[in-house]
């Protein structure tokens, strides 16, 4: 019976819907881990550089197509393997690998045609080189049909037992899971191996292609280039380096406003002691700052490329903002080296534009923008400068007193005070910019006249202010309670980065005792709000004793619940006793009078709470009415 709830318990995503929001955020929590098991299962022949970009590009095509949203109940199990995404994922996956690795006959499918993205021109990537081990192993590996390797790597990555393995293989379109996992037993496991480095596809290495059959095909054109670039220069930059306008395009229009938007000396500077009378605490009262506020060479670059980016220049942008040139002379926040490039910042009034060009040669500007209407206080408190080696330093507001580090994860951890020199802060860990699986997740904390305050970066040019406490009244998170509603759920950050968010409340709604009388699990709703007023995300987590963190049970996206607007939430899932009895949890704020379960179960219950036995895998739909009467949906 055991290894017979183990295998149910592994088996694959196709038992139930699995909704493409779901998915998506399996990809990206789970990506290095979907990228190594394609490389591990294509073919060794194909090459390591090869199978780099093909392992990428097959579990880039891994995400369902479509943005239908499936109303389920996924079953409550730590770890990797109770999520129905990343099982959904991992069949995909590996059936593409299989399919790419299979002789073509005919037409080439779709996984055996080259694909547009990743692609890297004039270089090979192949991860980083083991020793006489991996070696070994990846030898043997290569005399493995491609179902034995998949069903090895199943086994020695993914920890599956022999029923598992044989569903999965099965579901990814294998014919014979028996006979591949036969053959995989000739090759001792080693489990340890599959995670080093060798196996790697996301940490790499570069090294140059055929140099010589690359300069043979190509000197013509090369020559051309070359002549083209010597006239660019002789033309745009007649003194070499940068060019009055740097990578800007050309000119092409001479309306007088612009013009003006467009000269250095019109730049707004505002004064170092502004603030302190000023009305409002928002990026108008910011003073401008760094060493090279009085370089007009560098602003003016910068305000042209903003107006003209030209072809070379790397333009990004938050949801919903613009990219066009100011409307008039912006307000100048930076101007300084951070790490190995020269920064502005400007702030128009809507916008933050940060321009960015290397310290050291005049190719490869970048120009970023993120909104900020509306932002005041905590929302107005800091910038990033940049990001490197991991991690990311922020500029912060005048009225900041103090900046300190602090592990999301741990709530009773002590916080790491940051040094502040003109309003930098010193690096600390960017958890934008951590690949792998998450085990922490390093917030900015700040201090100053009125409070504390938590940001996290989510990589854009603003940090998300981090909230906790019931929708329309939440408070800072920084307080002993708001640190422990945010501590299991930290890590769920990862699903809201780069989406233009603004701030993030996590409220900690209801508290669930269990029908086996273990304790009582915590339901917590987080909800990402936006800077441009759509894309909203409120998702109910739940978190049972015993566990580090919680699990994500449902999400809605453009939907008022757990907001201002409308503070309710409503949300179920499948969870397992200790006893290995299956059960229907349900909960909705303390506002709820009732709730009722349809489909796969059929429960009933006065009260924001529900408990009621459930067949493994049940699929339940739930409603629920509130105390004056109106109904309340649940989150899908």
């Amino acid at each position: 019976m055991q290894s017979q709830d183990v295998a149910q318990r592994h088996a694959p995503a196709s038992a139930g819907p699995v909704g493409i929001e779901q998915a998506e955020a399996a990809l990206v929590e789970h990506y290095p881990r979907l990228v190594r098991i394609a490389y591990l299962v294509l073919p060794p022949g194909l090459g390591r550089s090869r199978r780099v970009l093909t392992a990428h590009a097959l579990t880039q095509r891994a995400l369902p197509r479509g943005r239908k949203r499936a109303a389920v109940l996924p079953a409550q199990v730590s770890g990797r393997e109770g999520d129905p995404g990343y099982a959904c994922l991992r069949e995909r996956v590996l059936r593409a690998a299989l399919e790419a690795a299979r002789p073509r006959k005919g037409l080439p499918r779709l996984s055996q045609l080259p694909s547009p993205l990743p692609q890297v021109w004039g270089l090979r990537l192949f991860p980083r080189s083991g020793g006489a081990d991996e070696l070994a192993l990846d030898q043997r590996l290569s005399a493995l049909s491609g179902p034995a390797r998949a069903a090895y790597v199943l086994r020695g990555l993914e920890q599956l037992p022999d029923a598992a393995i044989r569903s999965v293989l099965q579901a990814a379109g294998v014919d014979d899971p028996g006979g591949a996992l036969a053959a995989a037993n000739g090759v001792p496991a080693q489990p340890a191996l599959l995670s080093s480095p060798e196996f790697d596809p996301c940490s790499l290495q570069a090294r140059p292609t055929d140099l010589l059959r690359r300069r043979q095909h190509t000197k013509a054109a090369l020559a051309a280039a070359a002549a083209l670039a010597v006239c660019g220069v002789l033309v745009a930059m007649p003194g070499g380096g940068w060019g009055p306008d740097g990578a800007a395009a050309p000119v092409y229009a001479g309306n007088p406003a612009a013009e003006a938007a467009l000269d250095p000396g019109r730049v707004t500077q505002v004064s170092p002691g502004v603030w302190r009378s000023a009305a409002r605490a928002d990026f108008s009262v910011w003073p401008a700052r760094g060493p090279l506020t009085g370089d007009r060479a560098l602003l003016r670059r910068a305000l042209a490329v903003w107006a003209r980016p030209g072809g070379t220049v790397r333009v990004s942008a938050t949801p919903g903002t613009q990219t066009g040139g100011p409307a008039g002379p912006p307000q100048l926040l930076y101007a300084g080296v951070v790490d190995n490039a020269r920064l502005v910042i400007f702030y128009d009034g809507l916008r933050i534009a940060r321009y960015a060009e290397p310290k050291d040669g005049t190719q490869g500007a970048a120009l970023d923008f993120a909104r900020v209407d509306g932002a005041s206080g905590a929302e107005a408190s800091a910038l990033v400068l940049g990001r490197s080696d991991g991690n990311v330093r922020y500029l912060t507001a005048p009225w900041v007193r103090k900046a300190a580090a602090r592990d999301l994860t741990k709530p009773d951890a002590a916080v790491t005070p940051l040094a502040l020199g003109d309003g930098v802060t010193a690096p600390l860990a960017s958890p934008a910019l951590r690949p792998g699986d998450c085990a922490s997740w390093t917030v900015l904390q700040l201090t100053d006249a009125s409070g504390t305050r938590l940001a996290t970066d989510l990589g854009e040019l603003v940090p998300a202010h981090l909230t906790a406490g019931r929708p329309g009244s939440p408070g800072e998170a920084t307080g002993a309670q708001g640190l422990r509603a945010w501590a299991p759920f930290a890590c769920s950050l990862a699903a809201e980065r780069s989406a233009g968010i603004r701030s993030v409340n996590a409220w900690a709604y209801a508290a669930q005792p269990l029908p086996d009388g273990s304790g009582a699990a915590d339901w917590v709703c987080t909800r990402a709000e936006t800077w441009r007023g759509d894309g909203t995300a409120a998702m109910a987590q739940f978190h049972p004793p015993g566990q580090a963190a919680g699990t994500a049970v449902a999400k809605g996206t453009d939907t008022p619940a757990c907001g201002a607007r409308d503070p309710q939430v409503l949300a179920g899932v499948l969870w397992k006793s200790g006893a290995g009895h299956w059960y229907l949890l349900a909960a909705g704020g303390k506002d709820t009078a009732s709730i009722r379960a349809t489909g796969g179960v059929t429960a009933s219950g006065r009260g924001p709470l529900l408990a009621a036995r459930a067949a493994q895998g049940a699929r339940a739909d739930l409603t629920g009415t509130l105390t004056d009467g109106r109904p309340v949906a649940g989150l899908h």
